[in-house]
């Protein structure tokens, strides 16, 4: 049987910047590039007795577009996917500084 951890490895080679960019669209003139943050986890094992088994999952957050008209590329952003994302950010950030004020002022 072959190990499940290269077999694993092979198939994660073909993910990277894949993933995370998508294949440019051409709509009316604009060709649209969509980024996402994306992220994965592959695991597997094998018993004393050579059964084996992996698995793994993945998850991704569209956070925008490169947007080109003509010679001008900008980023434009998801708002709803920013904010999913940056609120944790924040109150975790916000959390820790109280945390850092409360401490100094001991």
């Amino acid at each position: 049987m072959p190990n499940i951890a290269l077999e694993l490895s092979k198939q994660s080679t073909s993910l990277g910047v894949k993933s995370a960019y998508g294949e440019p669209q051409d709509v009316g003139g604009i060709t649209l590039i969509p980024v996402a943050l994306t992220w994965m986890g592959f695991g597997g094992g094998e018993d004393d007795s050579g059964n084996g088994g992996g698995g793994g999952g993945g998850y991704t957050v569209p956070v925008g577009a490169y947007v080109r008209k003509g010679d001008d590329v900008r980023f434009e952003p998801n708002i709803v996917s920013l904010l999913a994302v940056g609120i944790p950010f924040v109150w975790t950030a916000g959390r820790a500084l109280s945390r850092v004020i409360r401490a100094l002022k001991k």
